[in-house]
């Protein structure tokens, strides 16, 4: 089995929410009549952007919220629900790349697992340089295809003029790397597994899983899923793949487990 020689986690701070955008759950964003008069709670919602390193390039997976994301935001009105306000400079995607001394010539692909502001923030980045974008086609079809500059979280001036190659169905990408659609999210939301000679399977659901408490079992909904039926059911298809892998999850908004993993500029899995 081909396999990727290297990943780096890489923490780009977090942004803060009313739990129940990540969470629909009794208990936690539901609250009984004992406990009606209390506010939900605010939570850190963490960000991150994922370096596979393969004999056949290195690929970003995602690449995280914009520096400017109050204005960039402005239009959507989510800044006052989602500020990004729990990222230092040194924290920011492109201070990040600069610790770990990887360019942004060096990446040949820019793999979005969806479009949305918060993962497609700094794909303009890109735009001048070699790397090829790729994204799933409903998405490209969707967030190109809209009126107006924004549509929910998917924001026109993140990824307008930039060029996209786009994959359908579960697609084995590069070595030891295989992109999986989950949609659910979005209409073309996608998860990637990763497969190491060390470390084993490891599998990162974007926002087809926001945390640990999400995919449970039983799996929990969020507040932004664009198809209830889809969410659960790719849930269940990625947990099928974890059961038969043995995959380490890496959720895409975890506000714990991001402290828990080797993450940039210091750790990483081989």
């Amino acid at each position: 089995m081909a396999t990727a020689n290297k990943v780096t986690v890489i923490p780009c701070g977090a942004m803060t929410a009313d739990l129940t955008w990540l969470l629909i759950k009794p208990g936690k964003s539901i609250t009984d009549r004992h406990h009606k008069d209390a506010p939900p709670p605010w939570v850190d919602v963490p960000t991150h952007c994922v370096l596979v390193e393969t004999d056949e390039g290195k690929v970003l997976w995602d690449t995280s919220c914009p520096s400017d994301w109050e204005e960039r935001w402005a239009p959507t009105g989510l800044q006052d629900f989602f500020p990004y306000d729990k990222a230092s400079d040194d924290e920011y995607l492109d201070a990040r790349l600069n610790q770990l001394g990887v360019g942004l010539d060096e990446i040949d692909y820019v793999i979005l697992s969806h479009l949305h502001f918060d993962h497609a923030g700094n794909a303009q980045m890109f735009k001048n340089t070699n790397a090829k974008l790729v994204c799933h086609e409903r998405e490209k079809d969707f967030a190109f295809n809209f009126e107006g500059p924004f549509n929910g979280a998917h924001l026109k001036a993140d990824y307008e003029g930039l060029d996209f190659q786009t994959v359908s169905g579960d697609t084995d990408f590069l070595p030891g790397i295989k992109l999986i659609e989950t949609p659910g999210h979005t209409v073309g939301t996608m998860s990637m597994q990763v497969d190491l000679p060390d470390t084993g399977t490891m599998i990162f659901t974007s926002d087809a899983v926001y945390m640990g408490e999400s995919f449970g079992p039983p799996a929990t909904p969020a507040a932004i899923v664009n198809n209830l039926e889809d969410f659960y059911k790719s849930v269940e298809k990625l947990r099928g793949i974890q059961e038969k892998t043995g995959a380490q999850m890496v959720f895409g908004h975890d506000a714990e487990q991001i402290h828990q993993l080797r993450v940039a500029p210091d750790g990483s899995y081989t």
